[in-house]
């Protein structure tokens, strides 16, 4: 039985994911073109430079606008008493339980691209890891914050 969970992050962390990737991209974009002088200087094959822009093309295309678009489908978080529950995935998709009493400490990030957009990222460290939640608006993710802190705190008195 598959059930549905009910928040989805945002659709301007999309738009960040594609900025993170493009930015990315330029820079790969540089070792690109440093294969091309190379290349120049030290004879290399001519067909050398155009499997590099290839490569380039192909994961650029694919970083920049199909897997943001696959992974912000598969994002899913809820908050509920006993837990938190996350979906996340790009091609296998995982789905991970938190449990309220493991919860140490919840923090808000935002970066300058986050900030530019008004959203803010949200991890959640318990003894073992850190699991992030992204892109949520700057005022549900500090509202978000506060719940689950006070969700923990109950859960702690309750052991």
């Amino acid at each position: 039985m598959s059930t549905q969970l009910k928040y989805q992050i945002d659709p301007m962390g999309l738009r960040v994911w594609r900025i993170h990737a493009s930015i990315t991209a330029f820079f790969t974009l540089l070792l690109t073109a440093g294969v091309f002088v190379l290349s120049y200087f030290f004879d290399w094959y001519g067909w050398i430079q155009y499997v590099v822009l290839g490569i380039w093309l192909i994961s650029s295309f694919l970083g920049i606008y199909l897997f943001p678009k696959i992974r912000w489908n598969k994002w899913r978080y809820e908050v509920r008493e006993q837990e938190i529950e996350i979906q996340s995935g790009l091609f296998v998709v995982e789905r991970t339980l938190v449990p309220m009493i493991r919860v140490q400490h919840v923090d808000t990030i935002q970066g300058p691209i986050l900030k530019k957009y008004n959203l803010s990222e949200m991890s959640i460290s318990t003894a073992a890891t850190t699991h992030v939640i992204p892109a949520l608006v700057m005022e549900e993710a500090d509202e978000l914050r506060m719940r689950i802190s006070k969700l923990a705190r109950v859960a702690e008195e309750d052991v």
